[in-house]
């Protein structure tokens, strides 16, 4: 820390800092004085160096994949109890509208971090080789992916070889949707073969509740609940999620720019601590969370959201694979399968290299990472 100087008259106005005239002074004004000097001396200093920490906090502006929902409660709560500014960081954290906005959002250099689908990042880096600041994620938290096939029993569909023939929809950038070559490989089916429907977010639920559509893509806990917002009850719901029918993609992880990692690297791992301690304190009272969430949104439906934040719990963050890997990290011959499906389903320009796009070298400790109880 640069050493500073307090350039101040150690007396107050209008008194002499000559000997004599101190000296006629009764030595208990005289010792009065010099405390006052010492004092003020002292404050200086204090003050100086609080704006010096002050200053050497590291600015991190985070987006998320979504809304203000449960999900976010992730990040929030850590925001909300101080355990960014703990570690020296000033976070800002927005939400998002897209996987594939925050990765071109934190490749721009808009955002230095972010919350995306794995997906996503692959497939920047397929089509966008030579990008001078390409996303690199640091830190799984969807162990496995959200996306599932919804319909409703009335339809008939029970399997995935029911689908064929039927009305999918999905918006087009639908994490779901895209990988549904997957999904079709894996359960014996031709993608080609169907004919999709694309519609805003916010309609998707209710055309399948209309019947306009016979099954569509969504995150698991997004679509059950809008669904249930429209009138359709849980037991009149089809379910098929992606990793319980043969595909093993990874879901959300954080990512942060190049530029930003060879730039800040302790600050990305500080952040990374930070975030392990709210993810743990999220796991462990999701209700805390929500209220987090309920801070940055006052609109939302607390009951709801705290559905919500426990589903996603469930099935992406505390899954099986997830506390077989370990939270946060990845089984590299897993990675590897995921780029290459990428690869194909996305039509990328390129294969993907997984080593250029994800690094565990940014981790909390083992301990730190113990967050899944």
């Amino acid at each position: 820390m640069p050493q500073y100087r307090a350039k101040h008259h150690p007396f107050p106005h209008g008194a002499s800092a000559g000997a004599a005239s101190i000296g006629e002074r009764p030595a208990p004004a005289r010792r009065r004085l010099m405390q006052l000097a010492l004092a003020a001396g002292t404050a200086m200093v204090l003050s100086t160096q609080f704006v010096g920490e002050a200053h050497a906090q590291t600015k991190i502006r985070f987006q998320l994949d979504w809304r203000f929902e449960g999900p976010s409660a992730l990040f929030l709560l850590g925001e909300q109890k101080g355990y960014y500014k703990a570690e020296k960081l000033d976070v800002s954290i927005d939400a998002g509208n897209g996987s594939g906005n925050v990765v071109n959002r934190v490749a721009s250099g808009t955002y230095d971090m972010g919350f995306a689908d794995l997906a996503s990042v692959m497939e920047f880096h397929g089509n966008n080789p030579d990008a001078r600041n390409k996303p690199v994620a640091v830190m799984m938290v969807y162990n496995n992916t959200p996306a599932a096939i919804l319909a409703l029993k009335k339809s008939g569909i029970r399997t995935p070889k029911d689908l064929n023939g039927k009305k999918l929809g999905a918006p087009v950038f639908d994490a779901g949707r895209r990988a549904f070559p997957i999904f079709a490989k894996a359960n014996g089916l031709s993608a080609p073969a169907f004919q999709w429907q694309a519609m805003d977010p916010t309609l998707r639920e209710t055309m399948l509740a209309r019947g306009d559509l016979d099954a569509i893509t969504g995150f698991s806990f997004t679509s059950i609940l809008n669904l249930n917002a429209r009138g359709v009850k849980d037991e009149d719901i089809v379910l098929m999620p992606y990793p319980q029918y043969g595909v093993k993609l990874y879901g959300n992880a954080i990512v942060a720019s190049e530029e930003f990692l060879k730039k800040n690297p302790e600050a990305v791992k500080a952040f990374l601590r930070a975030f392990a301690k709210s993810a743990r304190d999220v796991i462990a009272r999701p209700e805390e969370g929500v209220r987090a969430v309920k801070a940055r949104d006052g609109i939302i439906d607390e009951k709801l959201e705290t559905r919500r934040l426990k589903l996603a719990l469930d099935s992406v963050v505390k899954s099986p694979d997830a506390k077989a890997e370990g939270f946060g990290r990845v089984s590299k011959p897993r990675l590897s399968l995921m780029a290459s499906q990428v690869a194909d389903a996305f039509a990328t320009k390129g294969r993907i290299n997984p080593d250029v796009l994800w690094t565990d070298a940014y981790l909390p400790s083992a301990t730190e990472l113990d967050v899944l109880r």
